[in-house]
């Protein structure tokens, strides 16, 4: 298994790291793609990349709810990792509409940079868009040029927004929120190929039923697996292979 997303080199995991990456490992999770935040999340994130550089990859962006009055200086930060060394993709990236709607236009300008960037580099990106999925899609449908990919993070809409993401050529990244009783998201995925699915956690936010309310981590991909195995009818070992496969297409770069 792959997870897609998650923020290991957070300081919620200082205490018991390692240990943690080990549990994953040991339920079969043997890549672990990091999603950068803003400029004070860089050094944690390639001190943990470079601790397991066979297992851990780092990606370069600035996260919506990062964006404030120092959006510039962000940016120029961003702009100059890209450029100094290889990430497999650009994120996590995107609008939110959920915390705070005091920079949401600025927030569009750092989503549509970043986006570039990404052409440039010829890096899928890694979107965020909570509260916004109708308007980051608006956003990929004017900028796609079929050379644009990548992943929605912590999808969790409706078959008709599933299905305008998937026609952009965009896979779903689905996580914890599976579990959840009330989210209607395993009615959404009975309709959903899974050639268009990723796993990820977003350790170490939204763990999965049964640990809802407590510290994420990856190892609890698998339980994502479980779930999805159930409401296809088909075993976690094709999840796996399935939703492994897309992961590699994806950052096929940082595979070769």
């Amino acid at each position: 298994m792959i997870d897609t997303h998650t923020h290991l080199y957070l300081d919620r995991f200082d205490e018991d790291r390692s240990e943690m990456i080990e549990r994953a490992m040991e339920k079969g999770v043997k890549r672990f793609y990091l999603p950068n935040i803003d400029s004070s999340s860089i050094e944690s994130m390639l001190k943990l990349e470079a601790e397991y550089p066979l297992e851990c990859f780092a990606m370069m962006g600035l996260h919506p709810c990062s964006v404030k009055e120092n959006v510039e200086e962000e940016l120029e930060i961003v702009k100059k990792w890209l450029n100094q060394r290889p990430f497999c993709a650009v994120g996590e990236i995107g609008l939110d509409l959920y915390w705070d709607k005091t920079f949401f236009e600025q927030q569009k300008m750092a989503f549509k940079t970043q986006i570039q960037w990404a052409k440039d580099l010829d890096l899928p990106i890694v979107i965020h868009s909570r509260d916004s999925t109708q308007e980051v899609i608006e956003i990929l449908r004017e900028v796609q040029d079929d050379k644009l990919k990548g992943i929605f993070h912590c999808f969790g809409g409706s078959v008709e927004e599933a299905n305008a993401i998937i026609e952009l050529g965009f896979y779903l990244g689905i996580g914890g929120v599976l579990t959840f009783k009330k989210s209607g998201l395993d009615a959404t995925m009975k309709e959903v190929d899974l050639k268009h699915v990723v796993l990820e956690t977003d350790a170490p936010f939204l763990a999965p039923a049964p640990y809802r309310g407590k510290r994420n981590e990856s190892a609890y991909v698998a339980l994502v697996a479980e779930k999805m195995a159930m409401i296809k009818g088909i075993s976690v070992e094709e999840v796996d292979r399935i939703t492994t496969q897309n992961a590699l297409n994806i950052f096929e770069k940082v595979n070769i």
